[in-house]
């Protein structure tokens, strides 16, 4: 079992910044990396992946695969020529265990491919021992107090697992403020 090399807690007000924090997850991610999301119904695990998507430059709409359970999004050709890693997305939540997620066969295209398995926590850590782990939390009660407006936040935390990521510094994914 690997253990925790770097942690980051993010806030996410909206849906553009969850689209952000893929885009910038982006710029850590190389083929071979796995990351597994993990939150409520609309925590926004596919918003993430969507951002993260969009800044791989991969074909196809990033939709939650839910009856699906496995997609790929091959890489488009860049303005430089070249292209980056694909994208598999995958929707855990229906696979009952295991046995239901080695089926996938998604060991043949990991080290090609940047993997993303929504709901993927106590099923897609036995897939390697390097990995992001994205716990996403959403509000919960109804409607966001006016005098608490923190309430209403989404909020990320970010763990990197296992040697891969030792070193790489997560602070890259914290938003830096803007000039004012």
């Amino acid at each position: 079992m690997s253990d925790v090399v770097a942690q980051v807690e993010l806030e996410l007000p909206g849906a553009a910044d969850a689209r952000a924090l893929g885009g910038a997850l982006s710029g850590l991610l190389r083929a071979g990396d796995l990351v597994i999301l993990t939150g409520d119904l609309g925590a926004g695990k596919t918003t993430l992946t969507q951002g993260l998507g969009r800044a791989l430059n991969v074909r196809g709409q990033i939709a939650s695969p839910t009856f699906i359970v496995a997609r790929e999004h091959p890489p488009l050709r860049r303005q430089d020529g070249t292209t980056g890693p694909a994208l598999v997305h995958v929707d855990a939540y229906r696979l009952s265990g295991l046995d239901e997620l080695d089926a996938l066969d998604l060991d043949s295209s990991l080290d090609e491919s940047v993997t993303v398995v929504e709901w993927g926590r106590g099923l897609a850590e036995t897939l390697t021992e390097d990995r992001l782990e994205v716990d996403l939390q959403r509000p919960r009660g109804g409607e966001v107090d006016p005098e608490h407006p923190e309430a209403g936040v989404r909020r990320a935390t970010v763990r990197a697992v296992g040697p891969r990521w030792a070193g790489v510094d997560l602070t890259r994914l914290v938003p830096r403020p803007r000039p004012s």
